[in-house]
């Protein structure tokens, strides 16, 4: 499914004409010193379009930096004034947001506690309608992307057409390097239903180390996301919170002139119809791919009705077992990869047991005479 959604451009929201489009600044605003430093620094760079500083955190445990709140508002006016920059807010309450738009705030983001909430998100709606400042949705903490997709429609139905998504990783119990496990086929998955929304995302959330931030960075231009956001302060180790995820000025200037700008099109050239091409034998092969897994599976309903006649177990583990190794051995020889393979082979067995379990109970197509 394609959602028909009306939503702008970043050109039409943003001071710059800069690619990747690029958010950047201290994850929360301390003082003013703090604030107006770094946004200098950060404007110094050239290839950032808005400046983005927390007031309200939102933490997990009680006692920890909360944010400064209403009193960093001039801060950021003042930070505005001086650099030329945009200024990004997070809001997570009605009152949040009515706060913003007495301030001058020129963009708004919600964070992932926030998106997992319909009722805080449909609350902010309500506040928002008819203003259309620009609005960032963030992933909800886990990997749930009918939340991600909802935040995101309840505000365009509320007026807002200057809308962004966030990708800022997700929850995962399992321990990874990174903070927050990327999942790219979620924010893939949501690009492909909202074709026109701005996609961006948030390394320093995602990778939790500064270390691993170029390498998330250049992994979302690659696939063809629009911008980044990232934390940076001009004293890291002294930040009041998220302190080992925020790059220096100085580092973020770096990492930026690093980073590779893929074209999201190509150019009509001799190696653009190669291109077609290449993509036209893909998707020959992919249709063969479907028509193989048709017949796998009138097999697979074939061999159901056949357990069932014999009074046979769904599961055939020594089968099921003979199938991994064969099938991997089989895989390694052609170069494929074995964690993909192991995969696509999971998911097939998967199938297959549902659609026998269903002919076990007399609800699948059984083996005709």
């Amino acid at each position: 499914m394609i959602a028909r959604l009306k939503i702008a451009s970043l050109s039409e929201w943003t001071s710059g004409n800069h690619r990747p489009f690029v958010i950047a600044g201290p994850c929360s605003a301390e003082n003013e010193e703090q604030v107006l430093t770094t946004a200098k620094e950060i404007a110094e760079i050239g290839k950032i379009s808005v400046l983005r500083a927390g007031l309200w955190k939102p933490r997990t445990n009680p006692g920890s930096f909360e944010g400064v709140g209403a009193e960093g508002f001039p801060w950021l006016r003042k930070a505005k004034e001086q650099t030329g920059l945009l200024i990004a807010v997070e809001v997570a309450t009605p009152d949040h947001v009515k706060q913003c738009l007495d301030n001058g705030i020129d963009v708004l983001w919600i964070g992932a506690r926030t998106t997992v909430s319909p009722f805080a998100v449909n609350d902010i709606a309500k506040v928002l309608k008819g203003q259309n400042i620009p609005v960032l949705v963030k992933n909800p903490l886990h990997p749930d992307i009918q939340l991600w997709a909802g935040a995101i429609e309840r505000l365009n139905k509320a007026g807002i057409t200057r809308l962004a998504a966030v990708h800022r990783g997700f929850y995962s119990y399992e321990k990874t390097k990174y903070r927050n496990v990327p999942l790219w086929e979620i924010p893939i998955e949501l690009k492909r239903r909202y074709p026109t929304l701005p996609l961006l995302t948030d390394p320093s959330h995602l990778c939790g180390e500064t270390e691993l931030i170029s390498e998330v960075s250049q992994r979302a231009l690659d696939m063809g996301f629009d911008g980044l956001m990232i934390e940076s302060h001009f004293r890291p180790e002294s930040a009041l919170s998220d302190a080992r995820q925020q790059l220096t000025p100085s580092a973020l200037a770096e990492m930026l002139s690093g980073l590779k700008v893929r074209n999201i099109e190509p150019a009509p050239t001799a190696e653009s119809d190669m291109l077609e091409s290449l993509r036209a034998i893909i998707d020959e092969t992919d249709e063969q791919i479907l028509h193989a897994l048709s017949r796998r599976i009138e097999v697979v309903k074939e061999i159901g009705a056949l357990k069932k006649e014999r009074n046979l177990t769904v599961l055939q583990i020594k089968r099921w077992n003979n199938i991994i190794s064969s099938r991997l051995e089989s895989g390694e020889k052609l170069g494929i990869e074995q964690k993909f393979l192991m995969k696509i082979l999971a998911m097939v067995h998967e199938e297959s047991i549902r659609i026998q379990t269903e002919i076990m109970k007399g609800n699948g197509a059984e083996k005709k005479d």
